[in-house]
């Protein structure tokens, strides 16, 4: 689907709670933030999201509104900074960085594709959470009245406890064939499902399911398309609205961004852990001294963090890239696809540290459950699993680069 954009309107903003916040403050705020993060991981996973206190802590330091436009009460920082609240989060509480993320990150879609009626609308309340999830699921039927009515349910939807909305999927079958629909659901329609917390990991990151029940939801909260499809190279609602090429990047590599966000960060975590522990144990053979005087844990210690820093550095340049192809206007299949490709790196070699290097030499006493190094090995492996790294990044992102760049038939 190709989304028009239509003359931008007047300007007129909405007051941001804090005149004058920057950027560095707010990554700073979660930099501070994540530090508490760390001895509260285990209650995090046992309630199965994070506590009410940690969400209104989440409130006042604005980082709900780091991607809502200022048009609407938000800041309007832009991709940079959400993915370093990301990663310094996912630093200190994987679940935590991972609830949030996914929770919060999906302004971004709506503010690029939706038009000005339904942003005044969704974005009423300033702080804006919404889960999402890109398996089609349910149904959809038009009503007389030209509003929608959705039922289904909806898995994995992580950031769900707090969530203002839900930006969903489902099938509509109008008599020209089966298609998506791609819905804004506000809080009122939707109810959440106690399924969430027996996974291998990611047990703190509110992803249960939702199911709406006859959910009606107006014709302005839908788009015929489905996020792996839209076409924005002829530009989009939202960057015509608010002026910002950031409204007009690629939501599907945007996406793929909060991956490498959330890897990075949880290996970063693991190298803490890993630090701890070169600091605090002895080595169990002679000559004995503290692991940090020990070449092999030298060793291991300098090859994981050279994989994370390298991690770092992919995911800072793929998000230059995004920005980049973004203020060209012309962002194109082929150039998305390369930003994932960098990404998909950042995971690799995030996973290869802890996997690699961090987790097998820790020993057998820092990888006991509860652990931090073992819940971050835990959670790292669910990441692993997920559906948009272990099938679009691991597989099909090489695949449709290739055909992308050499104008083959096939692919998304």
């Amino acid at each position: 689907m190709t989304v028009t954009a239509a003359s931008a309107p007047e300007r007129t903003a909405v007051p941001v709670p804090e005149i004058g916040l920057t950027p560095d403050e707010v990554v700073a705020r979660a930099e501070e933030l994540a530090r508490g993060l760390i001895s509260r991981q285990a209650e995090t996973e046992q309630r199965g999201f994070y506590a009410e206190d940690t969400h209104e802590a989440f409130r006042r330091a604005g980082f709900y509104r780091i991607l809502v436009p200022r048009r609407y009460g938000g800041y309007e920082f832009g991709v940079e900074t959400f993915m370093r609240v990301v990663v310094a989060l996912s630093r200190g509480c994987p679940s935590t960085g991972w609830m949030y993320c996914l929770g919060a990150a999906h302004a971004h879609a709506v503010a690029t594709l939706f038009d000005e009626r339904a942003q005044a609308e969704v974005f009423a309340g300033g702080d804006f959470l919404c889960p999402s999830t890109v398996a089609p699921n349910g149904t959809g039927r038009r009503m007389p009245d030209g509003r929608w009515q959705i039922e289904g349910t909806w898995r994995y939807c992580s950031g769900s406890p707090y969530a203002t909305h839900f930006l969903g999927h489902t099938l509509v079958d109008d008599g020209e064939g089966v298609r998506p629909l791609l819905f804004i659901a506000p809080r009122e329609t939707f109810t959440r499902l106690d399924d969430w917390g027996a996974q291998l990991g990611l047990r703190g990151s509110g992803s249960h399911g939702l199911r709406i029940e006859a959910g009606v939801i107006p014709d302005h909260f839908t788009l015929d398309t489905h996020l792996s499809q839209v076409n924005v190279a002829d530009g989009t609602p939202g960057r015509a609205l608010h002026g910002n090429p950031m409204y007009g990047g690629g939501p599907l590599s945007f996406m793929i961004l909060e991956d490498a966000a959330l890897a990075v960060g949880m290996a970063k975590g693991a190298l803490d852990a890993y630090e701890e522990l070169m600091r605090s144990r002895q080595t169990l053979f002679p000559p004995v001294v503290t692991r940090f005087e020990d070449p092999d844990f030298q060793y291991w210690y300098g090859e994981a963090a050279g994989l994370v820093h390298s991690a770092e550095a992919g995911l800072l340049g793929a998000i230059r890239m995004w920005d980049e192809i973004a203020a060209r206007k012309d962002v194109t299949p082929e150039q998305e696809l390369r930003v994932a490709t960098v990404c998909r790196e950042a995971v690799r070699m995030s996973w290869r540290a802890v996997e690699g290097y961090l987790f097998p030499t820790a020993g057998s006493s820092a990888v006991r459950n509860g652990e931090r190094m073992e819940r971050i090995w835990r959670d790292m492996s669910m990441q692993q699993s997920h559906a948009g790294i272990a099938v679009f990044l691991f597989t099909a992102a090489n695949r449709e680069l290739a055909r992308a760049r050499f104008g083959a038939t096939g692919g998304l």
